[in-house]
């Protein structure tokens, strides 16, 4: 069905809400400072403000998406980028929805280096 008029104004409205309220749309801006690690046209990368263990990246695209499965083109394109910087053992993590642990809503990968006893455990991995 198509979209009414009003409701692709709604529609633009909503989003210029979310991209004017995003943290990472306003890194991206250079609104908010971050530790940039490495820039493309359209992708960034930069430390996040609370690294989980030293090198800890985050790769975003600089268009506002909400989750990996929007654009399946800047999620192929994420990846390529994060398969270029990641070195050493890691993990490559990302989520969509609130309950698979997603906390910021702009499409971003986390990559964590990781080394032999860190400590450091995954989401899902059950406290003993």
């Amino acid at each position: 069905m198509p979209k009414t008029t009003e409701s692709l104004v709604e529609s633009i409205i909503l989003i210029q809400q979310i991209m004017n309220d995003c943290i990472f749309c306003k890194i991206v801006r250079g609104e908010v400072p971050a530790q940039i690690v490495r820039e493309w046209d359209e992708y960034l990368a930069f430390v996040p403000l609370s690294p989980v263990v030293p090198g800890h990246i985050l790769i975003i695209p600089k268009v506002h998406r909400e989750d990996f499965k929007q654009d399946p083109n800047i999620t192929a394109e994420v990846m390529r980028r994060a398969a270029m910087i990641a070195s050493g053992p890691c993990n490559l993590i990302t989520s969509a929805g609130k309950e698979a642990t997603q906390t910021v809503f702009h499409f971003h990968v986390h990559i964590v280096p990781r080394r032999e006893c860190d400590g450091l455990l995954l989401p899902w991995i059950p406290d003993e």
